[in-house]
């Protein structure tokens, strides 16, 4: 990445025409911006180079978009947004539910997706240690350690995603203090409902819950407030 570059990002989408444009738009901001037309590109191309984030378009002719997303995250952990034509809840709680950060529907207009493009990109600089972290916060049988953004049940290294350890420090450091998702999407995601669906922060936390809680269904941590939202319980 230069310099001057904001971080380097690679648009992956068939569409030549499009691709195209959210390069030019995209460049113009300040991104180093390099595409990619299929899957085996796109995986090449992300695996022999640097890139801080991937514009990955589910349906890419004959390949699909989100197998391109679970290959990404056998080897490196970097943020993906979905762009689809695809608008409908269950296609956006899918993709959020298959590791991507955001999802973005077609049609949508260029510096939208510049908006959220900035948006993933300070939360995820924000959670691998580039802004100080506070202390750890410790609870009876978790620590979520923030420096090291490390987070241990009953002693035992529980490994998450970015986002996850994100939502999960934010909730400790305040504990009994309930957040609606709407306040969760600012603080977290740094985006708020009118860009991005709340829908988010419920799939995030179900996915934390299975992987910190002893019973998902019960946590004894990431407790729901019914028609309000969450909160950490000490």
């Amino acid at each position: 990445m230069g310099e001057s570059a904001k971080g380097r990002v690679l648009v992956v989408d068939d569409d030549e025409q499009l691709a195209g444009l959210l390069r030019v738009v995209l460049s113009s901001e300040g991104y180093d911006v390099a595409l990619a037309a299929d899957a085996a590109t796109a995986l090449q191309k992300a695996r022999g180079e640097s890139f801080d984030l991937v514009v990955l378009d589910i349906s890419l002719g004959e390949d699909d978009g989100r197998a391109v997303l679970a290959e990404l995250h056998k080897t490196k952990e970097i943020p993906v947004i979905f762009i689809s034509g695809l608008g409908d809840p269950a296609d956006r709680v899918l993709g959020l539910r298959l590791g991507a950060d955001d999802y973005l529907v077609k049609p949508f207009a260029p510096m939208e997706l510049v908006a959220r493009v900035g948006s993933v990109l300070r939360r995820s600089r924000r959670g691998s240690g580039e802004t100080p972290a506070p202390a750890a916060g410790k609870s009876e049988g978790i620590v979520v350690d923030e420096p090291t953004r490390e987070v241990r049940v009953d002693g035992a290294l529980v490994p998450l995603t970015a986002k996850e350890f994100d939502l999960l420090a934010f909730l400790a450091r305040s504990p009994r203090q309930v957040f609606t998702r709407g306040q969760l999407l600012e603080q977290v995601w740094s985006s708020r409902s009118g860009w991005q669906d709340e829908a988010t922060v419920t799939e995030h936390m179900r996915r934390l819950r299975r992987k910190v809680e002893k019973d998902s269904e019960q946590p004894r941590w990431l407790k729901t407030v019914r028609g309000v939202g969450y909160r950490f319980e000490p």
